[in-house]
């Protein structure tokens, strides 16, 4: 009879085990599944983790938003505050996606219109609310790995000509990466 108990307990436990690595999986999976895509232009930071392997770490256009863009910019604060962001994006003509509008602690009112999608970052404290200042906002989505030896060869190729990320977004405006791009060219 502890024989039947210890294997019950051993298969009530892997299976919990498994559900959570399921539930893990599961939410970024969908993004990358059902989110809409984005092409987000990119600038690239350090091209190497001893431990992790080679990555480059992004640093995207869109992290650098202007306070002008707010739709309504917090009056009794002269700099900001870390908390959450809402930036909607736009695609231009280049194909990249940049802000249109942005909004703080909570989402639009009105949902996003065609060609529109709303994006969730945090904005990083510190920083003056002046006219001519900017949010600096991190998504979340700041290091993509690489196969192991082509980090610094990415970052070379990003000083002579604009790479971007393909990233899906949930409607919740959470974002994931789903490939590094080269124009229409799916790099890695």
């Amino acid at each position: 009879m502890n024989g039947t108990r210890l294997i019950v307990a051993a298969l009530v436990v892997a299976l919990a085990q498994i559900g959570f690595l399921s539930f893990m999986i599961a939410g970024p999976a969908s993004i990358l599944r059902d989110g809409h895509e984005v092409l987000l232009k990119i600038e690239p930071i350090d091209p190497r983790d001893m431990l992790r392997g080679d990555y480059v770490r992004l640093n995207y256009e869109i992290s650098n938003v202007p306070v002008t863009m707010l739709d309504v910019a917090p009056e009794d604060r002269f700099v900001t505050v870390a908390g959450p962001i809402f930036v909607r994006l736009g695609r231009d003509e280049d194909g990249f996606w940049r802000p249109r509008a942005a909004t703080l602690e909570r989402p639009f009112a009105e949902p996003a219109s065609a060609g529109e999608v709303d994006i969730r970052g945090e904005v990083v404290g510190g920083r003056s609310l002046g006219p001519n200042d900017s949010f600096t906002v991190q998504y979340g989505i700041d290091r993509f790995y690489v196969p192991e030896g082509k980090g610094l060869a990415i970052e070379t190729d990003l000083r002579d000509h604009p790479l971007g990320i393909l990233a899906a977004i949930a409607a919740d405006g959470t974002p994931q990466i789903k490939a590094l791009m080269d124009g229409d060219k799916k790099l890695y």
